[in-house]
């Protein structure tokens, strides 16, 4: 797993769920944001199991200040500045070809950042039903996002973005309509 250098406390919500054989660890590591941790664990077993990964694996999901995404930014992928998610996928090239007697899957980590997310609620309204502009609206919408690039979706081209974010839509509707 990815580690982070931080002074801010670290909350964390780690349940696996035998059903699915998947392993989420939700880190909070800002404190800008008050998060509901087991909602964005929830969520991520769903895409997860919708998107066929059923044999065992791990994930993680944490939540960052905008310095510490800034400086992931710039050192993995050359950007400067805070920026919302990050997608770390580990292996990746194994979720195509399962194979349960193997040792558990890693699929990687996803890191987002809250405070650069809140700038964006409002330019990603209605970029989903269900998307009212809300701060858990995005975050939710980052959370599936991160996961499908962990996965290995992209978003080079037009139609990998139409593919990808017509997997958000149909992963965000349908766990919006499991939690009302």
């Amino acid at each position: 797993m990815t580690q982070f250098e931080s002074s801010e406390s670290s909350t964390a919500v780690s349940k696996s769920e035998n059903e699915t054989h998947v392993d989420v660890h939700v880190f909070d590591e800002q404190s800008d944001v008050e998060l509901d941790m087991e909602r964005y664990r929830r969520l991520a077993i769903s895409v997860l199991t919708a998107e066929g990964v059923t044999q065992i694996s791990e994930l993680s999901i944490t939540f960052v200040s905008p310095h510490s995404i800034a400086a992931l930014n710039e050192q993995h992928m050359g950007h400067e500045g805070p920026t919302d998610v990050l997608a770390f996928p580990i292996d990746e090239h194994l979720t195509q070809t399962p194979n349960p007697a193997s040792s558990p899957l890693l699929l990687g980590d996803v890191i987002i950042c809250p405070s650069v997310a809140a700038d964006n609620c409002s330019t990603n309204k209605g970029s989903y039903p269900g998307h009212e502009g809300s701060l858990t609206d995005e975050l939710d919408l980052l959370v599936v996002h991160g996961i499908l690039h962990v996965l290995g979706m992209d978003h080079a081209d037009d139609h990998e973005r139409h593919q990808m974010q017509e997997r958000e839509r149909d992963h965000l509707t349908g766990f919006a309509g499991r939690n009302l």
